[in-house]
């Protein structure tokens, strides 16, 4: 800031000092550190910028969505898959308990099956008379199935009553 005194002193301030020069007159003083105006027009450069940002990370988070969609939908078909030979496994555990019986009218215990895919197991139970609980559960992978089987005759020809998917 600049004071212009009578007596040709000019004082000019700068922050906190101020300086003094003898034998000026009535020009203006030259600004000692010149100072330059930067262009603000439109920025296009930046909106340009942020634009692409802005696009890139929309797309990048479309592209991490489809990625983690086709994880999970393939994840669904496999354990899809291991269920369904899960339900076979226990099937052919019920069947072998079948063929016990058939085997052996009086037959009343347990057994279990391996296979490549998986295990199986089974449990007859004699309830009296000729009727039996044909008990049979499978794993794959981690996936379990069981299955519970009534029987109200054996003999000529077993009889099924109920043959039915469980929950644990």
């Amino acid at each position: 800031m600049m004071h212009h005194q009578g007596n040709g002193v000019v004082k000019m301030a700068i922050g906190q000092r101020s300086f003094e020069r003898r034998g000026a007159k009535s020009q203006k003083p030259k600004a000692i550190f010149p100072v330059r105006l930067c262009y603000t027009g439109p920025r296009r450069g930046y909106i340009t910028l942020v634009s692409v940002l802005v696009v890139g990370a929309v797309g990048a988070a479309i592209c991490v969505s489809i990625l983690l969609l086709g994880l999970a939908a393939s994840r669904n078909g496999f354990v899809s898959e291991q269920s369904k030979q899960a339900r076979v496994l226990a099937d052919a555990c019920g069947e072998e308990a079948l063929q016990q019986l058939r085997d052996s009218t009086a037959f009343a215990g347990s057994g279990s099956l391996s296979f490549g895919q998986g295990s199986c197991r089974y449990a007859v139970t004699n309830l009296g008379g000729e009727n039996r609980l044909v008990m049979a559960s499978s794993t794959v992978g981690v996936v379990v199935r069981k299955e519970r089987a009534m029987i109200n005759k054996i003999n000529p020809l077993i009889q099924v009553v109920s043959w039915q998917d469980i929950a644990d």
